[in-house]
């Protein structure tokens, strides 16, 4: 590429001007992802993806369209805008679109105090590679593990630049450190299968290739013999792997873009309790070497810490400028946006409130009940908040774990849920989501 991001920007917002836009924004993307995977002690895929997208938005009075490419010379550039005011002014009128006036816009920011950008070179394909093997042999040397399905070393760069006609122009990078490893246990209808994964922004915060090989054969050694639970109504314990996507329902009811449709179960709920007295969630996009951090929102807005469930209350909603105007609101800075879509409201770093107690402390106070490791599927109306997964795990008798199970359906009501969720103390802090194992009672359990 001999442009910069902020140069292919500036000329995209020059070729819509002179196509007629009345505004526009633009973003350019540039990165490189490399992924090496191992199977039997040999190398068994190897894929490296680099390059530049760029996207385009344009207004035509209360009009919008979006356009992308991957080919970045000036006539593509030309034709991108041509195509973009054209399709525009085909568009149905939308009075809440438009650039957020310059007086919102950020002015200053300092993208390296969130030390997103590993400043070690990539790593070597062999590198990887040597990760993953150490990875894979750990997991077959741990008793019981038959095979080991797939382990994978990967590397990500990734830059982005975004302007608009209203001033704004500015950008920031992040690099990525993955390794993770799938082991299987038994054979045939008795297998059973696990994994973990170690994902990083830097190198040094990785775990050592042999931890996550260790690790993922042990939770597949612990689902041996997995069968299903009883039915009826129990206790349930969502374990800190999978824990945070119970707390995402929340999170997707609160979202502008919902709130805005009328089809979100928390639609009637701002300013009331939606979790326990005590518990808060926090969205914080400003911590150091975490994934979803970022200086600025995808409209060039300042982004800010903020409660959105505070001491148990929901307290606003996640709203972009178009989501904030259709509710008579103020954007939180909190668009993401794409090269091939128009901006939409989406949280970043998020942390619920820790408890004093361990897992095992809850799995005592649960007494009989489902600890959930793994969900599949999803059956959730958006509008009731009723809820139902496919889940596996753990069945507990007298606060200890039994023996795992399968093919089991957990049911409720989120809103129900959410109101009586008691929290451990063992949430990874370095995630983007930092949300502690869940006890919650009442589920209804479908097994066999």
């Amino acid at each position: 590429m001999t442009r910069s991001l902020s140069d292919l920007t500036a000329d995209l917002l020059a070729a819509a001007k002179r196509a007629g836009a009345d505004a526009a924004d633009a973003i350019a993307v540039d990165g490189t992802s490399v992924s090496i995977g191992v199977l039997n002690g040999k190398l068994e895929q190897a894929e490296r993806s680099e390059g530049v997208e760029i996207g385009l938005r344009v207004m035509v009075g209360a009009r919008q369209a979006c356009v992308s490419a991957s080919d970045i010379n000036p006539a593509t550039l030309s034709e991108m805008a041509d195509r973009a005011v054209a399709m525009a002014r085909l568009a149905p009128e939308d009075p809440t679109i438009g650039l957020a006036d310059p007086a919102q816009l950020a002015t200053r920011w300092d993208a390296e105090v969130l030390d997103l950008v590993d400043p070690t070179p990539e790593p070597e394909p062999a590198a990887l590679e040597d990760a993953a093997l150490r990875a894979e042999a750990a997991a077959l040397s741990v008793p019981g593990i038959s095979q080991v399905q797939a382990t994978t070393a990967a590397y990500g760069q990734r830059r982005v630049h975004l302007a608009a006609t209203n001033g704004f122009s500015g950008g920031y990078g992040r690099t990525d450190h993955g390794l993770s490893c799938v082991a299987i246990t038994g054979k045939g209808t008795g297998m059973e299968r696990d994994y973990y994964g170690e994902g990083r922004s830097h190198a040094e915060d990785m775990m050592a290739p042999e931890e996550v090989g260790r690790l993922a054969a042990q939770r597949t050694i612990a689902r041996a013999g997995a069968r299903k639970p009883p039915t009826g109504a129990f206790p349930v314990l969502y374990d800190e792997r999978i824990s945070s996507s119970l707390v995402g329902h929340l999170l997707q009811a609160s979202n502008g873009s919902a709130i805005a449709r009328g089809g979100s179960w928390l639609r009637d709920a701002l300013g009331q309790d939606v979790l326990p007295r005590g518990l808060s969630i926090v969205e914080d996009p400003h911590r150091p070497r975490v994934t979803g951090s970022r200086p600025f929102d995808g409209e060039g807005l300042p982004t800010a810490r903020r409660e959105i469930v505070a001491d148990g209350v929901l307290t606003g909603w996640t709203l972009d400028l178009a989501t904030a105007r259709k509710l008579n609101m103020t954007s939180t800075a909190n668009a993401a946006r794409g090269t091939s879509a128009p901006p939409s409201p989406s949280v970043t770093n998020i942390a619920l409130t820790q408890g004093d107690l361990s897992r095992e402390d809850l799995l005592a106070q649960m007494g009989t009940g489902l600890l959930i490791t793994s969900m599949i599927g999803a059956s959730i109306n958006p509008t009731t908040g009723d809820y139902s997964r496919g889940a596996s795990g753990f069945w507990v008798e007298k606060g200890q774990i039994a023996y795992p199970v399968n093919e089991c359906t957990v049911a409720g009501n989120l809103r129900n849920m959410l109101r009586t969720i008691v929290p451990a103390n063992d949430a990874r802090t370095h995630l983007s989501r930092v949300v502690p194992s869940l006890l919650v009672e009442g589920l209804t359990i479908a097994g066999a």
